[in-house]
């Protein structure tokens, strides 16, 4: 009898010990990351913006020579900058000044704005997890077009841990402001269309034109300058991804 009691008092003290390693090992995703990569993308956005605001912006910056994007049709050349900005989908952008060097792999290059959700998060050149993603950055999908150029600015952020700053992106309606600041310019594109659910694999969401492979109802047929946020849903899940599409409406030179 006073075996079977001490088998049964180890075994609960086992499951208390699990439940406790459990119960830290929740607090570290849920809270720990989040604070660390919150910290570190927020040191990240006062970096850049010292750089940029101590240093002009370099000289020697052409025009965007960017491919054109595949699809029917080209894409629209940009009237000069004195050209009042259209409207979401109405005609092309104003007039952009790009740089000629590429970001460095891992590195952060712009600040993205969302004010519907108060998000301020930098901007990093690729998709990886430990380099860019799990440090709270919003990650650029490399093979697409950078801020501002003819094509798909396609972009990737945690919805849950390590900084989640792509959490709140399905509250996002039409209408709704996003900006991309760089060195040269702020970039203002204008939410229009989302895409609630869909494959990992759809990667005609991320297209120079972006259309939904799974859904071809969901996206755009003609050429243009947009912006792709992409992320996992539903929350605490990878199982599908969440698209919110926007197209560039504004440019200003910083």
């Amino acid at each position: 009898m006073r075996l079977l009691a001490r088998g049964l008092w180890g075994a609960a003290e086992l499951v208390v010990t699990l439940g406790l390693v459990l119960l830290l090992l929740v607090a570290h995703q849920l809270w720990w990351t989040n604070r660390e990569a919150r910290a570190e993308a927020g040191r990240t956005v006062q970096s850049l913006q010292r750089e940029w605001d101590e240093a002009p912006a370099a000289e020697g910056t052409a025009p965007d020579r960017s491919p054109r994007p595949s699809g029917t049709g080209r894409a629209p050349a940009p009237p000069s900058a004195a050209t009042a900005p259209p409207g979401p989908g109405t005609g092309p952008p104003p007039a952009r000044t790009t740089r000629t060097t590429a970001p460095r792999w891992d590195q952060a290059y712009a600040v993205l704005r969302i004010p519907r959700i108060g998000l301020t998060a930098p901007v990093a050149e690729g998709v990886s997890k430990g380099g860019v993603l799990d440090r709270g950055y919003v990650g650029h999908y490399t093979r697409t077009a950078q801020a501002g150029r003819a094509g798909n600015f396609a972009l990737a952020g945690h919805r849950n841990t390590h900084g989640e700053p792509f959490r709140r992106i399905d509250r996002l309606r039409r209408g709704d402001r996003i900006t991309v600041e760089t060195r040269d310019a702020v970039y203002t594109y204008t939410v229009g269309k989302r895409l609630a659910r869909t494959a990992p694999s759809d990667s005609g969401v991320i297209a120079p034109v972006p259309r939904s492979n799974v859904t071809p109802s969901a996206g755009y047929s003609a050429p243009g300058y947009y912006l792709t946020l992409t992320t996992c849903t539903p929350e605490f899940s990878s199982r599908f991804r969440l698209v919110v599409w926007a197209q560039l409406t504004a440019m200003r030179p910083r």
